[in-house]
């Protein structure tokens, strides 16, 4: 019983593209007769193999599965012996697509590498004049008049189809355009005044045979509507080693027709597509000589030539030249004496009418046009125009005016003067000339002004001297007329403070706030710079230090440190710099002319504050907060705020100043450092008490210096 089963596995897997149709063998009835049997063991395992065949048999009908086969060794692997559709298997290169490279294929065979959804085609589509009627054909005939019928018959194997109180009526070979006026005639024999029509129900199924140089060679059964392109199209197509130029269809052992594939895939012609017919045998040849275009036309890639084929033949078939070939020069590579050598440079601007350049292929050329070279010729223009930069420069006419227009014309700032420097190539190198024209003049065409350009020419509209765009500043806060006010090129401080008429009664002067965009883009790069060492320091043992943990408990404290590490990079990163830039201030009589009475500049902030009458205080105390300013001590206020907390660091308390400068906390037997209004006290943290961060040399100094770089208070934990 083993070995029927093994013979029934060898030909499910070794007959090469045997279509499982009603007409193989059934599994079910095996499944059926295994039921009576009264061998057990052998029962049993007969079935079982015969349920794997039944499955592999739905499979292979519902088209689930190709029809390429592993070797029996890996029979083991149930899942090694089919290839799925759904995936397209890698496309194998030929030896010549391999010896050329570049990425270039043989032209069209992907055409076929694409799975059809069904590999029966539809049976709704319209059915040709020209269809030949077979047995499997289902015909309907509608008959009105004399005699009222409808008739729905199959076409017998004998070709015939049987009509009730007509009889057999022979229809095979009849053409389908033929059809309607043939039945009426046969009918009419026996009835009269009648009309008659026939429609086509079911389709027949052919058999057709596929041969040669194919990827999946055999027997199919498809439908009686197919032609020799979807035939090839629905298993596989030619193999690389196959034609693509000379297909031959054979009937009756005479090749009737022969079909260029080329016609087609270029031009969309299927004239010479021809009907199957039962039996036929589709017969692929070996692949012609093949020649590669590589460059320079719309579609490279290698080509099947056929005898006499010319230079200008496969540029046609390549779709032409593109828009970037260098058509003054080609290059052919032919093979002579066993050896690929360089076989001709020519120029081909005049192929279609030199015969002579017009060489015929050979088999293994390789042709090879250049592009056109990317050469800058541009002019380049700046200074007081609206759209500085590269111009093109129109080929032998082009004027400094036109060049001038091109840039968007002149700005307000634009001066009297155009400065065009002039790069001239000659044998010994590169000469600079530099010289100025009258921009107004210029622009009114006078020709000695208005030059014309050369390639490569450099040209500066030059602005009116000491132009100034109107810039702004804002005061706000504490001061009678706040606004947006613009300000003079060296304008200072103290004239704005003067042009806003003053403090009011309840501003607090000494607590200035100036901040200005350009310092607190520098601020944050000090920040940036600082956290960046920080965590180059904190993460550079990490990772070795976790995976040379000896126990899961010490991996699991270490991965605990490094999250730690990771959380208290990320709260620094957060620090944004205020850009407060810090300026003493008493009275505006004092301030004025002062180094501290600094020049304005775009975007500048100055902001006056209300009087304050609290010490903040924060850090590492027990309860941060605001209280009342009572007297000088900094130690009073800690008080206030609970004292200092367990990890405080009391000998690096600093207090920033209201008017934004910082100073070192200190306090002695002669008293302590005096606080004023506004001010606000810092006590950091000993950031020593952490493990990981005593790795860190200095940490507490790093960052205090963060803190004051900053100009903000960071909480770290």
């Amino acid at each position: 019983m083993k070995k029927i089963t093994t013979l029934f596995l060898f030909l499910l897997f070794f007959i090469p593209n045997y279509s499982f149709s009603q007409d193989a063998f059934n599994i079910n009835d095996i499944l059926n007769n295994q039921n009576s049997s009264n061998n057990t063991d052998s029962n049993d395992y007969l079935k079982k193999n015969a349920q794997y065949l039944k499955t592999q048999q739905s499979n292979l009908e519902s088209n689930k599965f190709s029809q390429n086969y592993t070797d029996i060794s890996n029979f083991k692997d149930q899942n090694l012996l089919f290839k799925s559709d759904d995936t397209l298997k890698p496309e194998e290169l030929s030896s010549f697509e391999n010896f050329v490279g570049n990425g270039l294929k043989q032209f069209g065979y992907d055409f076929f590498y694409r799975k059809s959804n069904s590999f029966t085609p539809d049976q709704n589509i319209s059915v040709p004049p020209d269809y030949v009627l077979g047995p499997g054909d289902e015909l309907i005939i509608t008959t009105w008049g004399r005699i009222n019928e409808r008739w729905t018959v199959s076409v017998s194997r004998e070709g015939s189809i049987y009509i009730p109180k007509i009889g057999l009526i022979s229809v095979a070979g009849v053409y389908f355009k033929d059809l309607n006026d043939f039945l009426k005639k046969e009918i009419t024999r026996y009835y009269t005044d009648f009309e008659l029509n026939v429609s086509m129900g079911k389709l027949k199924s052919i058999r057709v045979y596929l041969v040669g140089n194919v990827s999946k060679p055999g027997a199919y059964t498809i439908s009686g509507l197919s032609t020799i392109i979807s035939a090839l199209f629905e298993t596989g197509g030619p193999s690389k080693n196959g034609t693509l130029r000379s297909i031959e269809l054979k009937r009756s052992g005479k090749t009737i027709s022969t079909l260029d594939l080329y016609d087609f895939l270029l031009k969309g012609d299927k004239t010479k597509d021809s009907k199957l017919i039962n039996d036929d045998v589709i017969y692929v040849p070996p692949v012609g000589p093949l020649v590669a275009i590589s460059s320079g036309v719309k579609n490279p890639a290698i080509y099947e030539i056929k005898e006499g084929n010319k230079l200008l033949d496969l540029i046609t078939m390549a779709g032409g030249f593109t828009n970037i070939a260098y058509n003054k020069r080609i290059s052919v590579k032919r093979i002579f004496n066993n050896q690929y050598s360089d076989y001709a440079d020519f120029n081909i601007s005049d192929l279609d009418t030199n015969s002579e350049k017009n060489i015929e292929l050979k088999d293994g050329d390789i042709i090879t046009i250049k592009s056109v070279i990317d050469l800058d010729t541009s002019i380049n223009i700046s200074g007081a125009v609206a759209y500085p930069g590269k111009i093109g420069l129109k080929q032998g006419d082009m004027r400094l005016k036109d060049a001038i227009n091109l840039a968007g014309g002149l700005l307000p700032q634009a001066g009297d003067t155009v400065e065009i420097t002039r790069f001239t190539i000659t044998s010994t190198g590169v000469v600079t000339n530099r010289f100025e024209k009258n921009l107004k003049k210029v622009l009114d065409g006078d020709p000695e002004q208005n030059i014309k350009l050369m390639p490569y020419d450099s040209i500066v509209v030059k602005m009116l001297p000491d132009w100034y765009y109107p810039k702004y500043v804002e005061i706000s806060g504490e001061i009678q007329s706040p606004g947006l006010y613009s300000i003079e090129k060296g304008e200072r401080i103290s004239s704005i403070l003067k042009r806003a008429n003053g403090f009011t009664k309840n501003a607090f002067p000494k607590g200035i706030i100036f901040i200005r965009d350009s310092a607190r883009k520098q601020q944050q790069e000090n920040i940036q710079k600082i956290v960046d060492r920080l965590e180059k320091e904190l993460f550079s043992g990490s990772a070795n230090e976790i995976s040379t943990s000896m126990s899961q408990e010490e991996v699991q404290s270490k991965k605990e440190v490094l999250l730690q590490k990771q959380k208290f990079i990320s709260k620094l990163r957060e620090a944004k710099a205020t850009g407060r830039i810090f300026l003493k201030f008493k009275s505006i009589e004092s301030f004025e002319n002062s180094e501290y009475d600094i020049e304005l500049q775009e975007g500048d902030k100055i902001i006056i504050p209300q009087r304050p009458g609290y010490i903040n205080v924060t850090g590492a105390v027990m309860v941060e907060g605001s209280y009342i300013y009572s007297g000088r001590s900094y130690k009073k206020y800690i008080d206030m705020a609970g004292g200092y907390s367990y990890y405080s660091d009391k000998s690096r308390v600093f207090i920033i100043k209201a008017d934004g400068s910082t100073i070192r906390a200190k306090s002695g037997i002669f008293g302590s450092t005096k606080v004023e209004p506004g001010d606000t006290i810092v006590v950091p943290e000993k950031f020593e008490s952490v493990a990981w961060l005593r790795e860190i040399r200095d940490i507490t100094q790093i960052m205090t210096n963060l803190l004051m770089s900053a100009g903000v208070l960071i909480k770290v934990f």
